[in-house]
């Protein structure tokens, strides 16, 4: 949970698009509805009882009209049971911690008194729904393609929303708990941590245009599978910008990784050979290799990719056994021609997201896990090295929407 409320914290830190948005659908075309809240919702259990039996005081309701009709019948002597029943209104005293509790939550409404509720009044509080019907489902596609989702990502969700529940009246806090529940289930197969194999070195190849964290992403890696027992290698293949080994250097330092440079300007791909050499003659587990950051749509730079690739293949056939595409949030629709034109290139086994804290459209995340069905092996929301997490989806879309953990 730690990572959850992180994640909530930072992903949509100025507020959520979808949340806000579903406020403003329900509130548009919505009607305040009453809700009783009565003895039965006072006395359901909360962490605040204190261990005490929730159901004792149903039996406040029933206690004195039974008692005076037995003394009755009985003969004189009998009267002196009486003052025991008095006792019986124990239940009230010991019930009165626990609905004591409710007052705080409804101070302006002092004249229903705690007899009132404990003997069955209610008290109103009010609520917004709409009917869900086709505008508001439309309102609702229209809010999920601005938040990155897509036209048929969106389109999909809220029908998916809609099965079985056109023509009922929903809140903003039903709706998000739907609409989570939605995200979640299309999210829910591509959860999956990165593999680890037997191979040894096992080759790690991560690629993504600039500035998409690719570098940091590495460091933090390294550095957990460091903590998890694991021999690392990392190869700094972006030799093109020295920025980006010296940051490389420093995770490496920190996490005792080894960390293989070559002069600026080297070819990368020979780097790459090279440190597969030195992995192989050491017996690491893994060989994490950084590549210069590319525009998807510069041929050049992406058959220098290709040629990293086809280079490393001469050294293992299987290699890389997994290439991470890592992908900035904040770019938003883009990421998707991202993937495209990055798996048709260098065979991409698996996303990570980064910044997810700098958005407030993580949407695309959605989007990517329904069009292209690639594992999402982790998350970022900062710059430190437990703010890269495995993905979660249920947290994610739960986040996402702005609902309630």
């Amino acid at each position: 949970m730690a990572f959850f409320s992180k994640l909530k914290d930072r992903l949509f830190k100025s507020s959520s698009k979808i949340d806000e948005g579903l406020d403003a659908i329900v509130e548009d075309g919505g009607v305040e509805e009453d809700v009783a809240s009565d003895v039965a919702e006072v006395s359901a259990p909360e962490p605040v009882n204190d261990g005490i039996a929730v159901n004792e005081p149903a039996v406040i309701d029933t206690p004195e009209p039974e008692p005076e009709p037995e003394p009755e019948p009985e003969p004189e002597p009998e009267p002196e049971p009486e003052p025991e029943p008095e006792p019986e209104p124990e239940p009230e005293r010991f019930a009165a911690p626990t609905l004591e509790v409710e007052e705080p939550v409804q101070p302006s409404k002092p004249s229903g008194g705690l007899m009132g509720r404990m003997f069955g009044r209610t008290e109103a509080k009010t609520v917004v729904r709409r009917t869900m019907d086709d505008d508001m489902l439309e309102q609702i596609e229209d809010l999920l393609i601005t938040s990155d989702m897509g036209v048929e990502t969106a389109a999909r969700v809220s029908a998916n929303m809609a099965e079985g529940r056109f023509g009922r009246k929903f809140s903003t806090a039903e709706l998000k708990d739907i609409m989570a529940d939605e995200v979640a289930r299309i999210m829910e197969p591509v959860a999956q941590p990165m593999p680890i194999y037997p191979k040894r070195p096992q080759v790690v190849l991560v690629v993504g245009v600039n500035g998409s964290g690719k570098t940091t992403t590495i460091g933090k890696l390294a550095s957990q599978f460091k903590a998890a027992g694991k021999s690392v290698v990392i190869a700094a293949g972006d030799t093109f910008r020295a920025a980006a080994v010296e940051q490389l250097q420093v995770w490496g330092d920190r996490a005792g990784v080894p960390v293989m440079t070559a002069p600026e300007g080297s070819d990368p791909a020979s780097l790459a050979f090279d440190a597969m050499t030195r992995a192989e003659a050491e017996g690491a587990d893994l060989l994490m290799i950084d590549t210069a950051g590319r525009l998807q749509n510069r041929a050049d730079l992406m058959e220098e990719l290709a040629k990293i690739v086809r280079v490393i293949r001469k050294k293992d056939p299987e290699a890389p056994h997994n290439t991470l595409l890592v992908l900035d949030a904040t770019t938003g629709q883009n990421a998707l021609s991202q993937v495209d034109i990055f798996r048709n290139i260098a065979d991409v086994s698996g996303l990570v997201m980064t910044k997810l804290d700098g958005t407030a459209r993580g949407g695309v995340l959605v989007a990517l896990a329904d069009r292209f069905g690639l594992p999402i092996h982790a998350i970022g929301v900062g710059e430190q090295i437990d703010d890269l997490a495995p993905f979660d989806p249920r947290e994610f879309a739960v986040a996402l929407v702005g609902a309630d953990a």
